[in-house]
């Protein structure tokens, strides 16, 4: 596909009109029109060109979609509300309706997190079959060589094997250690249990990188908009196969 294209069911839930789920059958239905013709499921539309009925009523073209770029700092909760009160990432960045999140960082976690009013890309970005790599950098306290070692080796938690494609250890001053690990999967809590099966202690948790893009100088509570390399990166690593 290429920039501004999209699939029709996919079109019709940017413009607010149904769920995707929903619009599928809505075209089944042969209520949905482009240019003239009766809509097929699957099919590529351009929003901003065409001329896409529903029941004989033209839509509107979805707004351009937002992608920011935030560093969640610890103590930040990656939920939309919390009951207590608590600070959450929607507090840190513009007021966009739409607007979710890439994957989840724990509470105390912190470092790169991508939002976006893109609901299916952020889906996709984070389902397994995806493989977006995760790169953390831990602050750790233990044997982190032997750890290492380990990991390497395999470790198995209790919801599987972890998939690691890269770990290294290097000392960090003061008797703790520098680890970073990339991953493939966002898995609950994966690295804070990976290490607490390893034997280390993690005094600080970082994300550093999502697939193409990285931290940079980004400082806690700071947010960006994406730039539109970075937004055709992650789209294209967004669009389903076939």
């Amino acid at each position: 596909m290429t920039a501004g294209t999209m699939r029709i069911q996919r079109a019709l839930a940017r413009a607010g009109i149904a769920s995707r789920r929903k619009a599928e059958e809505l075209v089944a239905a042969g209520r949905v029109s482009v240019n003239g013709a009766i809509a097929r499921t699957g099919q590529i539309v351009t929003p901003t060109k065409d001329t896409i009925l529903v029941d004989g009523k033209k839509i509107s073209a979805p707004p351009p979609v937002k992608w920011y770029l935030l560093y969640k700092p610890s103590g930040v909760l990656t939920t939309a509300s919390d009951p207590e009160g608590r600070a959450t990432v929607f507090d840190l960045v513009p007021e966009t309706p739409g607007l979710t999140y890439v994957g989840r960082l724990d509470y105390m976690t912190e470092g790169l997190l991508l939002m976006t009013t893109d609901g299916d890309a952020a889906h996709a970005l984070t389902h397994p079959s995806t493989g977006v790599e995760r790169t953390y950098v831990a602050t750790v306290r233990g044997n982190a060589p032997a750890a290492v070692t380990q990991a390497r080796r395999g470790i198995a938690l209790d919801d599987g094997v972890v998939e690691i494609t890269s770990i290294t250890a290097t000392p960090a001053g003061n008797r703790t250690w520098s680890l970073e690990i990339t991953l493939t999967e966002g898995r609950n809590r994966e690295v804070r249990r990976l290490c607490e099966a390893v034997g280390l202690e993690v005094l600080r948790l970082i994300r550093v990188q999502f697939g193409p893009i990285t931290l940079g100088k980004l400082e806690p509570g700071e947010v960006r908009a994406l730039t539109s390399k970075e937004r055709r990166l992650l789209e294209a690593m967004a669009q389903p196969v076939g």
